[in-house]
């Protein structure tokens, strides 16, 4: 989903002087957060510790034995499907920022990053801490992924500034098919996503699946005709970006409802997605580069919409006991909070601290350059 699919995704819709400096982010992205993640940051996540963070009992994945399993499934597995998390969480911030930060600050920013917002928030749902015991449904990825990333590149982009020339002289996207190809690959692993979050593969894993692919063809649908509407054009970044939109929408309710529910999180996935981005940067004036924040951010309505669509009136698959629609729905609005409010105060934290080691922003002459040349001395493109 990262290598190469959100990758090409961003890549195709960036100005062309910048398509090697989008790749080369999210591969050495890649890369550290692997490192990070074997190192400490599994450990920090999963292994005992209180309802806040995990213990140092694991680090360096040393406690893992190839014959213990985690769940239905060996834990190195299990650690190395977590690890895939870790790494799209902060490659899906790159879309925001990718045309005005210096490589190096941004290295720096998400060694931070993972280690003090994912990793804490990881352990809050999936690792046994305060929003696991609160009762918190999230079946992938809706606050654990998509609420952390939204809001921190949100956070960012606001810091940083505007790119110059924002929003009259920013350049259309230079590749469309790049951003297709990318799409169709983000599509596929996002199976694997969803449905492998059951850890085995069962009727409740064939369902995530299921659920996964109705949804974003029914948000693609949904941005495609108002576009066409409104335009009189539908066009093939409009329908690929809704489909991201309708994945994001049903990712966190994936593993608790039927069709039913996905059509309802795809179609209102995609009409939110398409009023965000009018909103977002077209009224608040915000230069969120490729609307990282209106796209992923509709993880969020997943997350608080599926207090009432995994009930039985909706084909869902029930609450848990004692659970009405409208308590877990607070309990889901209480979890996005928390965790929106933790990931601004220390993404913002995390900023400072970087711009005091590097700069964070490219100066004048480097931004109208691009970073292809500038920062990696290669170029995507060579004409004759």
């Amino acid at each position: 989903m990262t290598l190469t699919g959100l990758a090409l995704f961003y890549a195709g819709l960036f100005n062309s002087k910048n398509v090697v400096s989008v790749l080369m982010q999210h591969f050495a992205l890649a890369c550290m957060v692997s490192v990070i993640w074997v190192i400490l940051g599994y450990s920090l996540a999963f292994s005992e510790g209180n309802e806040w963070i995990g213990g140092f009992s694991n680090i360096f994945l040393n406690s893992i034995d190839v014959n213990r399993p985690s769940g239905s499934i060996p834990e190195s597995l299990f650690a190395t499907f977590q690890m895939t998390f870790a790494i799209i969480t902060p490659a899906l911030m790159i879309g925001a920022f990718v045309e005005r930060i210096k490589f190096s600050a941004m290295l720096i920013f998400f060694s931070m990053w993972l280690l003090v917002v994912y990793v804490p928030v990881t352990h809050w749902v999936w690792g046994g801490g305060i929003l696991s015991s609160w009762g918190t449904m999230d079946f992938a990825e809706g606050i654990v992924v998509h609420a952390t990333a939204v809001t921190a590149a949100l956070v960012t982009a606001l810091t940083l500034g505007k790119r110059r020339g924002f929003p009259k002289s920013i350049t259309p996207p230079h590749s469309p098919i790049l951003t297709m190809v990318g799409a169709s690959m983000l599509w596929i692993g996002w199976f694997g996503f969803n449905a492998g979050s059951a850890l085995c593969a069962n009727g409740g894993a064939g369902m995530a699946m299921l659920v996964t692919y109705i949804s974003a063809a029914s948000a693609s649908l949904v941005w495609m005709f108002m576009e066409w509407r409104r335009f009189g054009k539908p066009s093939l970044i409009g329908i690929v970006t809704g489909m991201v939109a309708g994945l994001a929408t049903v990712t966190p309710a994936s593993g608790y409802i039927g069709v039913s529910g996905s059509l309802i999180l795809g179609f209102f996935g995609g009409l939110f997605y398409y009023l965000a981005v009018d909103y977002i940067r077209g009224e608040l004036q915000i230069d969120d580069s490729i609307d990282v924040f209106a796209v992923h951010g509709v993880g969020i309505l997943g997350t608080l919409l599926v207090a009432f669509l995994a009930t039985s009136t909706f084909s869902g698959l029930g609450l848990a006991k004692r659970r009405t629609a409208v308590s877990q729905f607070f309990v889901q609005l209480k979890s996005v909070v928390l965790t929106v409010v933790w990931t601004s105060v220390f993404t913002y934290l995390i900023l400072k601290i970087t711009s005091f080691i590097v700069p964070l922003r490219l100066d004048e002459q480097e931004e109208i350059e691009g970073l292809d040349l500038r920062s990696h001395g290669e170029k995507g493109y060579h004409s004759d």
